[in-house]
């Protein structure tokens, strides 16, 4: 069973982000990693192509998720703040580094606005079919 929006755990520090995107991936929640963003947020897909927007992000995660790719939470690199801003950064276990701008919300929680989940590219060549800007 997937849950709510309402019970889902929130990021309440920019470094949660990674770990949730991770449980989430792992288990299949793509509502769950969409939550994860903010409304206009860009995210880089496994082609390397920009997509903005919940519905693309949306889009590009249920390939992922369809396609059965896992992810390993990787060493997390010191986050850098700059008022509500913070940009995230994870060295996972084949050298490769994700990158990641989050933004701290009124509520207090952040939502990654900009990410480019390196650990993708390792898994696929292409977005597949209907995902990616333009498709």
């Amino acid at each position: 069973m997937t849950s709510t929006s309402e019970d889902r755990e929130k990021a309440l520090r920019p470094e949660d982000l990674t770990r949730l995107v991770v449980r989430r991936l792992n288990s299949g929640d793509v509502e769950g990693l969409v939550a994860l963003y903010e409304p206009d947020a860009t995210l880089v897909t496994p082609a390397g192509r920009s997509v903005s927007g919940l519905g693309e992000i949306r889009r590009v995660f249920s390939r992922i998720v369809e396609s059965g790719v896992t992810a390993d939470p990787g060493t997390e690199r010191p986050t850098l703040r700059s008022g509500d801003l913070a940009l995230t950064s994870t060295r996972l276990s084949n050298g490769t580094v994700t990158v990641e701008v989050a933004r701290r919300q009124q509520d207090g929680t952040w939502l990654w606005v900009i990410d480019h989940p390196a650990f993708l590219y390792a898994t696929s060549a292409d977005d597949g079919p209907g995902v990616g800007a333009g498709q």
